[in-house]
């Protein structure tokens, strides 16, 4: 009977032990969450969602993109993955989809969400990908001061922000970091969402990147869309519904 016992006892301590190292397993196995602005942005554009994540048990990193040339963009974005030290999705806004699709290649990327951003094709640039639809307003919002150019309170509040309460415009104004006219010179060599799932995030009343260009690029990359009646800055317009994509690209970086 005394065997008997110690057998029951030990499965039971078994048991016990390799439910805990799975629990341990699914814990891990969350990707870490790479968020990538855009122009004319910081990293505290998206505020709203990373709380979200974090709440969730994510693990989150904002790179903070120096927007002075494709290349220098790529290796803070690089950075950013060699620090997380495992699997990773790349989400990027407006000009930081230019940025994930470089450096999304990299083999701890699972999965990338665009949202309302450049998808390019190689040798693509944001000009040539801006002229497959009409132009939007933007540039008559520009500011060029020091060699690098900022948006104008009016540029912030008529077509990037401008669904924002008139506060949080300021803020986004506030935040802004000039961009080096060189980020248009980046010219698309990967193309990560040629291997990579891929969703993505169209902006319907956006008046930055127009909303049939970001369509068209969602359709050719062949990602999972969804579409929001939101401004160019979806994660401060419409936070929980972006949350959304990026839990469902998630789960299934962790599958």
């Amino acid at each position: 009977m005394k065997n008997l016992a110690l057998l029951l006892v030990s499965a039971a301590i078994l048991s016990i032990s390799s439910l805990n190292a799975q629990t341990k397993k699914m814990e891990t196995t969350k990707p870490t969450i790479i968020f990538v602005h855009g122009l004319w942005a910081d990293g505290s554009s998206w505020s709203k969602v990373i709380p979200l994540l974090v709440a969730r048990g994510y693990k989150v990193i904002s790179v903070q993109n120096p927007t002075t040339t494709l290349e220098n963009d790529i290796a803070a974005t690089q950075r950013a993955i060699a620090v997380a030290g495992g699997d990773v999705v790349l989400v990027g806004h407006s000009w930081g989809g230019f940025v994930i699709t470089e450096a999304g290649d990299l083999p701890q990327v699972k999965a990338l969400v665009y949202v309302a951003a450049y998808a390019p094709e190689k040798d693509e640039t944001v000009v040539s990908l801006s002229e497959k639809a009409a132009p939007t307003q933007l540039a008559s919002y520009f500011k060029a001061e020091g060699g690098f150019v900022s948006l104008t309170r009016e540029g912030i509040t008529n077509v990037f922000a401008n669904d924002l309460s008139a506060q949080e415009q300021e803020l986004v104004f506030a935040v802004q970091q000039p961009t080096s006219p060189d980020v248009f010179k980046g010219v698309a060599s990967k193309v990560a969402w040629k291997q990579k799932p891929s969703w993505y995030i169209v902006a319907s009343e956006d008046k930055t990147i127009n909303p049939d260009l970001e369509r068209l690029m969602a359709q050719r990359a062949k990602a999972k869309t969804t579409t929001l009646k939101s401004c160019h800055v979806a994660m401060l317009s419409k936070p929980n519904q972006v949350l959304e994509v990026i839990l469902e690209a998630a789960n299934q970086a962790s599958n």
